[in-house]
Parts: C-alpha cells; structure tokens; sequence
C-alpha cells in the first residue's frame, strides 16, 4: 500500500464511508484536476461525473476562477462579518439578489448547504415568534428529501440511512410523500395523472397549518433522496397551497442551482415564489466553502427593532462571506456570462437525454431520467415488480469499483447510479462517459 493512503488510513476518518472497507477498498490520492477528469498520483485519470459532490460547476482548474482568487489573496484573505463587510461579500449579495426572484431582496451569508437551511429554519422560526404567531414551530417536506447533516436539516430530511440512528435528536417535522413518479404514491402514470401526488401535502396543511412555520422542498430535484425527478406542476401547487394556508416556502437550491437543472436556479422551471432560497455548492464551482440564504423584506423587517426587544438573529460562522469564496463566486457568475455557459449546455443535455433512454433496454435499469445535466439510471431485481436491490447487495459498492476500472467515478445513490456532469462538459466526453457506465450495468451480475 502507497505511503500516503497508509498515513491517510491513521489519521483521517472519511465521510459517508465505512472505514473498515477502506483497507479493501483505499482512498485514491487525487494529484490534480483538469476541466472533467481527476488525476491520482500515479498518472491515472478519472472522469469526475458527479463534479466532486455536485459543486464542480465550470469544470477543474478553471483560469479564470484560479486568478480571481489569486489577486483576492493579493488584499484580503478573511475578516469578521460582524461590523465589518468587504467589497467582495457586497458585490457578490448584489447579483445574486439580480437574479433572484423580485420578492428576495436580502442575502444572510453562512459557508456550506446544511448551515443555509438551518439559517432559513431558524429566520422562519423566529420570524413566526417575533410577530407574535407564537404556535407556528413546526415543518414540512418530504419524505425522500435531504436537507444536509445539522440536526436541524437532518429533523426535515427523510433519507432513513442517513438519518435513523440520530432521530433521538430531532425536532418533530411533518413528513408528506415525494412526487416518485417512478414509484408513484398515488398509484398514477405521469401520462395521465393530474398531480394527484400533492393531496398529503395539502392534507396535512389544511390540518395543521396554524402551527406549521413553512414548508421547505428541492425543487424538480431530489438529489441525495435518489436524483428522484418531479413535474414542474408539483411545485407550483405547493407554492399555491403555502400562500392559501400561510406558511412559508423554503427553496432548497444547494444541489440545484448554478446551471445544473439548464437554468441558473431549478425553481425558473415552475411558477412559484419563495420566502427563502437556500444556495451554496456551485456558487464557487467548488472552490472553496460558501452559502447563502435569500429572503424577504417582510421577512427582514421583522427582525429590524431595538436591540432590547430581542428581535435579532442570533446566528453566524466565522467563514461567513469570506472574501476569497467571494472573489470565486464572482468569478464564476463572470464565467456564466462571458462563456454563454447555459445556452452552450443545451446540446450536451439534450444528448445526454437521449443517450440514456437507451439504457432502459437493459436487464437491471427500471427507469431512467434527467433534468438538465443530472441523469439517473434506477436499478432494479426485477423490472416487472420494481423489486429493490437489498442493503447487504451493495449493488452501489459492485458499481464503484467497476467504474474506477474504468476510469470514471460512478457513487451511487443506493441502486440509483446518477450523473452529475460540470456545465462544460462536451458531448465527446459525455459520450465516452456514457458508453462506459454501460459497460459497468451490463456486468452487473
């Protein structure tokens, strides 16, 4: 075993990894990156399909993103938040707001996913308390969402695996079924159904929303919950039905937004309008760590009062707005609009589309679907009864390895094998991508 992944075994503890299995199946030593593909130290190459956990957004090494934080390093690598502000987080604030809803006019700043949801839980929260609406504490999503690892964002997500053993720990939450459309709760063909999948959630809102503080869903895409793809037409109604009962709606953007979807924020798909928009993931390309949380001016203003009253949002990280992630987010927006980056993807997600509806014809692959340049292929024992493969198969583990034998990374989503390709991803890459995850399925024993 190479030196390093010997000290790597000592000292580090993975996430989302069984230890133990390291010592069969080690780390690989990543050397340096280039626009899709990995480099480990020993001159081999992988194709980054899932973009470095969904943040690569331009591809690796980006010239440009590199040098504006190059130069950022040049005046200013960090300074506290509180009181003090930089160019950087101001400047950053202001386009993101410009292409934000009209509605979002505020940006809180935090340093990765799971700290923006809690900061949109914990605004709605105490927004409903400081106006007097003091019964208001509870929330709603679903059952497949994931919401990131805090104990907050763990309380709305639904991804048992994850999640069962620190449910002790949780606040209650109402939980409605997910718009599966391949496992339809409502029993419907998508050809034919009218959104019947919306009733719980509505149900459940009828009932209890005098003390439901808001609703907070993934928009089109849940990600971690299985890349489980839904109509445009369930977000909208969910929308419609937060402001008929009075409850917030809080947009999970973290896994979505920056392109992935073919628009710059998944919810442009529908017509909705948010209380909250939670970002962070793609708005550096996976520089370096950073979030946001839009919101409101009503929202705001119920914050705004003398310091006695005890209005004041009471929450913040050392590394909020820091102004090297500031200069990479800038950049990257700079790189959307001097590179035309989503109407150049529109090729590359129409062909990754069609290349994957020709897995459907495979022994193993129930269904198949994609959403801009996120593609997911479900594997299933049997097409005909849409039989899960079981834990202790770990089909996801077998697909893994056959992939880095390959040279491309596959990490799957429990049976879900997924693809979550950088916005400059070309259609030869796309191609060699996909013709070797065939190859990986039809070895599946």
């Amino acid at each position: 075993m190479d030196k390093w992944i010997k000290k790597d075994l000592k000292y580090i503890w993975h996430p989302y990894t069984q230890m133990k299995d390291c010592r069969k199946y080690p780390p690989i030593l990543v050397d340096k990156a280039r626009g899709v593909k990995l480099y480990d130290h020993k001159g081999n190459f992988y194709y980054d399909t899932i973009s470095s956990w969904w943040c690569n957004v331009h591809g690796h090494n980006h010239p440009k993103i590199k040098n504006a934080v190059k130069k950022q390093l040049d005046s200013l690598e960090h300074v506290l938040f509180a009181g003090f502000t930089h160019k950087g987080a101001v400047l950053l604030a202001q386009k993101i707001v410009s292409l934000a809803p009209d509605n979002l006019s505020k940006v809180f700043y935090s340093d990765n996913g799971s700290t923006s949801v809690e900061v949109a839980l914990k605004m709605s929260f105490q927004y409903w308390q400081n106006i007097g609406r003091k019964n208001k504490t509870a929330f709603l999503s679903l059952d497949h969402a994931y919401h990131g690892d805090t104990i907050g964002a763990m309380s709305v997500g639904g991804v048992d695996l994850f999640n069962k053993v620190f449910s002790p720990l949780f606040f209650p939450a109402f939980k409605a079924p997910s718009p599966y459309c391949y496992r339809c709760p409502a029993g419907k063909l998508r050809s034919v159904c009218d959104i019947e999948c919306i009733r719980p959630l509505e149900a459940i809102l009828k009932r209890n929303h005098s003390k439901i503080a808001a609703v907070i869903l993934e928009p089109l895409v849940l990600a971690a919950g299985g890349m489980i793809i839904y109509p445009p037409q369930y977000l909208e109604k969910a929308s419609r039905l937060t402001k008929k009962y009075g409850v917030h709606l809080i947009l999970d953007e973290v896994a979505t937004g920056f392109g992935r979807t073919g628009k710059m924020f998944a919810y442009q798909h529908a017509a909705v309008e948010a209380d909250f928009i939670c970002l962070s993931k793609g708005i550096t390309s996976g520089y370096l760590p950073l979030a946001m949380t839009l919101t409101t001016d009503e929202v705001y203003r119920a914050f705004y009062a003398d310091y006695e009253k005890k209005k004041t949002f009471f929450h913040g990280h050392t590394y909020t707005a820091n102004p090297l992630a500031c200069a990479a987010g800038l950049a990257s927006l700079k790189v959307f609009e001097e590179e035309d980056t989503l109407d150049k993807m529109k090729g590359a997600v129409e062909f990754l589309g069609q290349g994957l509806d020709e897995f459907r014809c495979l022994p193993y692959v129930g269904d198949t679907r994609h959403l801009g340049l996120i593609g997911a292929i479900e594997l299933v024992k049997n097409k005909k009864s849409k039989e899960e493969f079981g834990l202790k198969e770990r089909v996801g583990l077998k697909v893994y390895q056959a992939g880095l034998r390959r040279n491309i990374i596959l990490r799957p989503l429990g049976s879900v094998v997924y693809l979550y390709l950088p916005l400059s991803i070309k259609k030869s890459e796309i191609k060699i991508i996909l013709e070797k995850t065939a190859e990986v399925l039809k070895g599946i024993k």
